[in-house]
């Protein structure tokens, strides 16, 4: 055999110049709900609103595109933040009891290309103070902050501490003024004796200033009393010797009352008067949900209207035995009361109302409450409240992220169809009015084309977003639940309430004969009627308006596109994958029951036809060709295929190795599978340390063969590969299909092509399939029907069958035409809707597994060329993806490149068809497994991965495609102008992939920004979800932590392997 020697290549400059013109890597924008939310501010000037985590960082966000975020240099919690209205400040308190000043901050203007561009705006920490303990107390808890009031004037800040003092700072520049400071003792040596008792006054709770009176702020103190303080004068105007452990304080407009919300459940009402400076009794207390022992009432708000009484929120206040464990708000107006129910915590609350000095009456607009998990707004001036639908911040994990999908290029038909199908699924809770949180202005020009990404959820709905900007828009839900009989519906009502306008009324009416009047608000429901529900795999085609999902049970659905609503029975199809294999047995869950009467189905997407795998596993692989009317479908004991317009079964077989037990347990019996993984680990430790005693013998013959095999390697100027073991047969789950591929190329012959299925399994077998489709090509009739066209049917022979040396498991399979290019999708050639695919010359196929690269020539299937990726770079691939990359200068100028996501969170890009690597970015750490086993590609350079349960991070591999924040905010302060925000952030790659930047302009670049998009974040960063375990991307198998495991044979190979590299050359890079 020839033996190739390998040379350093001369670097191209030519082609580093189409490789910065093709490719750069940059994250662009979170999608979705920040993880953890701790904190709320909101500006009621600029209309921008600011959300705290508990991981340092703050997101501020406005009209829907207007979105900042950024990270504190320390990795602590977000307490409370504050805004200085109008002024584009923010102030940050940290659980470390330091106190950060933000401000937007705009560069200057430059000039590129003859055209000026205002510079970037960006939020940098100006300042930051710590308070000084109290002299004499070692603990610094006596001067922790417990709560921050801003003075209208924005020049001084009050801040209460758990010491119950109160101390004041200068603004701008966070200096302490000493001699405004006020301490416990100031306030006990004005209160009566009866009621001084020598106790604590206990934390201070509340600050507020009088709404008329500047100067004067309500100071609530956590034993119930409240002063009213007089700054200026440093005196007490009044003391109000309340008796109850206090929880907040709010002013009415007017100054004349203010109210107070207590631990018991309860508030009152307390009149501000000039007379005795002591004052007893309040006006009036209540207890809404007495008499019985309630929950305290943590934050109240009172809202005067000009043609009603007083508007009354408040959250907490329930039951403590009855209903102690529900997360609620309540609205009170008269004889108005609604009881809104949350799924998850209240973290905070605020009304959108006047503000305006001259105005009489507040007249709020709009609720908007922050929770653990969602962010829900209420519309205050539509009867009954109903709630807003959100342009941005949905909460993505409102059932669990279990798969997704992007499609790009998007039809207007098929774009309007959705949005109409989701604004029936509305229901009459939800307003339509203007989006409260209005403030900045989007200049992202209109998107090029209409983006969807598709998420499947554990509850067995699908979620259709809009992913065009920077803002991720729910547009529709697909709910497959319907379909079935699940453990949560024990009855036949296959109805929705939240989808049927009866069902809503009944279920109103319910409610209202309830006390306390409960109302279901927020989508965030974390539970799932049926594990089985859950959905594996998605693929839809934008041009046939079909959809394929699959779920845990081993259903397959295919449905279609309807814009009526529609009342009919799913046809049920039932396909073994074992093929009446003996010694086998399903020991996992049952299947789903499908329902046997007609079920109604809202427009949108309906069910044409259900497809049940057994054994019920779940599904690992689907590919959908519509123009076949095929789907093909894989789970861990093997795969079928399925003609969905002819209702008929066209192959099924069966990928199980006769020692794959493990395969038949299914993925909820989690015990079973970690006793077999575990025992099969301790039998490869032993058998390892065996063959390592016999390899202990070396004979002298043996040693000259490895001294000529070194001189060998000197000679060659080899590149280092690490030597890779091949993989048992015998290994468990070994029948796992994979991924499929249907192409239309040359399988049996190289002059004739026709339809072909192509499926790859964890074992790294790769099975191709011949097909005989009705209408595509010659075919042949069954053999039992006639020659009608009706008695047709597809048929599959099986063509190649190959084997990969190490057993590697396929990850991806993609024929490429005679110019090295992918195949089109279904109906783009036909349509002419892409350039029609090269069928004169030769095709190819490119294979990928998780250890190499490699392109066979068609139909002979030689190995044409091939990248060790494993055996070069150490890691195996996790995800493989076909890109079009478009010059950013040449407009006509395009690559087609193979995208390749490897375990250790890099990227790989190489060319086609000769698999010559280009660039290679960090993007993912390698510790986040379901960061890396979400990713996701799209055919335009992009991709997408979670970063939490809750949010998806964006990011771009081209250096023309770029999806980014682009905003303008108006600040009222003696910078006062219009700063634009063009969306460029300082440096090019983020979250740890700066390697080659953090020695250039670290002293440039200031200790914490904030900007829009989003700024570098290292990898040590708590935005970079290191510690995060994540359960939301589906089940997490064998090979998603083989990575971290080694055994005593791997050690022995390294080992081995690293004495070998000792006396080699230096790496060669390969380009």
């Amino acid at each position: 055999m020839m033996k190739f020697r390998f040379r350093r290549q001369s670097t191209d400059p030519q082609r580093e110049k189409i490789k910065q013109e093709l490719f750069a890597f940059k994250k662009t924008v979170e999608h979705g709900f920040p993880h953890q939310p701790s904190a709320l501010a909101f500006d009621p000037k600029l209309q921008l609103m600011a959300i705290g985590t508990k991981s340092g960082a703050i997101k501020i966000y406005g009209a829907p595109g207007v979105e900042f975020t950024g990270l504190h240099k320390d990795t602590t919690a977000v307490t409370q933040i504050l805004f200085l209205p109008g002024r584009g400040c923010l102030l940050s308190v940290l659980d470390d009891n330091t106190i950060h000043r933000w401000e937007l901050v705009a560069e200057s203007t430059r000039e590129v290309g003859g055209v000026k561009k205002e510079g970037v705006v960006s939020l940098r920490e100006v300042d930051s103070y710590s308070l000084p303990g109290r002299p004499g107390i070692e603990s610094s808890s006596a001067t922790r902050v417990t709560v921050l009031l801003l003075l209208k004037s924005c020049d001084l800040l009050c801040m209460g501490t758990e010491g119950g003092g109160v101390y004041v700072l200068e603004l701008p520049r966070l200096s302490l003024k000493e001699n405004q400071t006020l301490l416990q003792d100031h306030v006990t040596q004005s209160l009566p004796d009866d009621y001084r008792c020598g106790k604590s006054l206990g934390p201070v709770e509340s600050l507020q200033e009088h709404p008329q009176q500047a100067g004067k702020i309500l100071i609530g103190y956590s034993r119930g009393l409240v002063v009213l303080w007089d700054l200026s004068s440093r005196h007490a105007d009044q003391l109000f010797l309340g008796k109850q452990q206090l929880e907040s304080l709010v002013w009415e407009r007017s100054g004349n009352l203010f109210v107070s919300s207590h631990n018991d459940g309860g508030y009152s009402v307390w009149a501000v008067t000039n007379g005795n400076i002591y004052n007893h009794q309040p006006v009036s207390s209540t207890i809404p949900y007495g008499p019985f022992p309630c929950k305290a009432i943590t934050k109240i708000l009172w809202r005067t209207t000009q043609l009603s009484s007083p508007v009354i929120l408040y959250s907490g206040g329930m039951p403590r035995a009855s209903y102690g464990d529900r997360h609620c708000l309540t609205i009170q107006q008269d004889k108005e009361h609604v009881t809104l129910d949350f799924t998850s915590r209240v973290i905070d609350f605020f009304t959108v109302h006047n503000m305006d000095n001259d105005k009489e009456f507040d007249d709020p607009s709009a609720l908007v409450v922050l929770l653990e998990e969602e962010l829900v707004v209420i519309d205050l001036l539509t009867p009954g409240w109903p709630s807003l639908p959100t342009p941005y911040l949905a909460p993505l994990h409102s059932s669990a992220i279990t798969c997704s999908c992007h499609v790009t290029n998007v039809s207007t038909k098929l774009w309007e169809r959705l949005i109409n199908a989701g604004k029936a699924q509305q229901s009459r809770r939800h307003t339509h009015r203007k989006w409260p949180i209005c403030g900045g202005k989007n200049l992202a020009p209109p998107p090029r084309q209409q983006e969807l990404l598709l998420t499947g959820h554990e509850d067995g709905t699908v979620r259709f977003w809009d992913a065009s900007g920077v803002a991720l828009t729910p547009l529709y839900k697909l709910s497959t639940a319907n379909v079935f009989h699940t453990d949560g519906d024990p009855i036949d009502d296959p109805h929705d309430p939240c989808d049927d306008p009866e069902m809503q009324q009944q279920q109103e009416e319910e409610e209202e004969e309830e006390w306390p009047p409960f109302r279901k608000v927020g989508c965030f429901d974390p539970y799932s009627d049926d594990p089985r529900l859950g959905i594996q795999k998605i693929s839809l085609c934008k041009y046939s308006n079909k959809l394929v999902v699959a779920g845990t049970a081993g259903q397959v659905i295919v449905l279609g596109l309807n814009d009526e609503r529609s009342d009919h029975l799913v046809d049920v199809s039932v396909m073994d994958l074992l093929q009446d294999r003996e010694g086998f047995t399903w020991k996992g869950h049952d299947r789903l029951e499908p329902r046997l009467k007609p079920a109604p189905f809202l427009p949108g997407f309906q069910p044409l036809v259900l497809l049940q795998c057994l054994p019920p596993a779940s599904v690992t692989a689907v590919a959908l060709h519509t123009e076949w009317n095929l789907v093909a479908f894989g789970t861990s004991h093997g795969f079928g295929l399925f003609d969905y317009h002819r209702r008929n079964a066209v192959l099924a077989r069966c990928t199980l190795h006769p020692n794959d037990s493990l395969a038949m347990e299914g993925p909820l019996s989690r015990v079973k599978s970690l006793k077999k993984s575990l025992r099969q680990s301790f039998r490869r430790i032993r058998k390892s340390r065996v063959s390592g005693k016999k390899r202990a013998v070396i004979t002298t013959t043996s040693k000259v063969q490895e001294a000529n095999a070194a001189l060998a390697e000197q000679e060659e100027v080899a590149p280092v590969q690490r030597r890779i073991e091949p993989r048992s047969a015998d290994d468990s789950l070994s029948g796992v299909v994979r991924c499929f591929c249907f192409a239309d190329t040359f399988l049996r012959d190289g002059t004739h092509h026709g339809p072909t299925l192509w499926a790859g399994t964890n074992s790294g077998s790769v099975y191709a399939y011949a097909l005989e489709v009705p209408g595509v090509d010659s075919g042949r009739t069954c053999e039992r029907g006639g020659a009608s066209e009706s008695s047709m049917c597809v048929e599959a022979v099986l063509g190649k069958e190959i084997q990969l040396m190490h057993r590697a498991p396929v990850v991806s399979i993609c024929v490429l035409d005679g110019r090295g290019k992918p195949l089109p999708d279904p109906y783009e050639a036909s349509q002419d809707l892409s350039i029609a695919p090269d069928m004169t010359n030769a095709h190819s196929v490119l294979i990928a597994s998780e250890e190499q690269l490699k392109v066979f020539s068609l139909p002979k299937v030689s190995a044409k060329t091939k990248f060790k990726l494993t055996a070069h770079e150490g890691c195996r691939v996790r995800k493989v993806a076909l890109v079009l990359f478009s010059s950013a200068v040449q407009e006509e100028y395009s690559e087609h490149t193979l995208v390749c996501l490897t375990n250790m969170g890099d990227m790989h890009l190489f060319n086609m068809p000769g698999l010559r690597p280009q660039v290679r970015f960090d993007c993912i750490r390698k510790e986040d497994i379901s960061g890396i086993a979400s990713c996701v590609f799209t055919k335009n350079g992009q991709g997408f991965y979670l970063i939490s349960p809750s949010e998806y991070e964006r990011f771009s591999l081209s250096a023309k495609v770029l999806i980014k924040p682009q905003c303008s905010v108006p600040l009222h302060r003696h910078l006062g102008h219009m700063f634009t925000c063009d969306g460029t952030p300082p440096q090019t790659q983020a979250n740890g992939t700066h390697k080659s930047l953090m020695g250039q302009a670290e002293a440039d670049v200031p200790r914490s920004t904030l900007s829009s998009p989003l700024l570098d974040t290292p990898l040590d960063s708590p935005l970079s979800c290191a510690d995060l375990t994540l359960d939301s991307t589906g089940e997490l198998t064998v090979e998603d932590v083989r990575d971290f495991l080694t055994t005593v044979e791997e050690e022995e190979n390294n080992l081995r392997n690293m004495k070998d590299e000792e006396g080699r050359s230096p790496d060669i890079l390969i380009n």
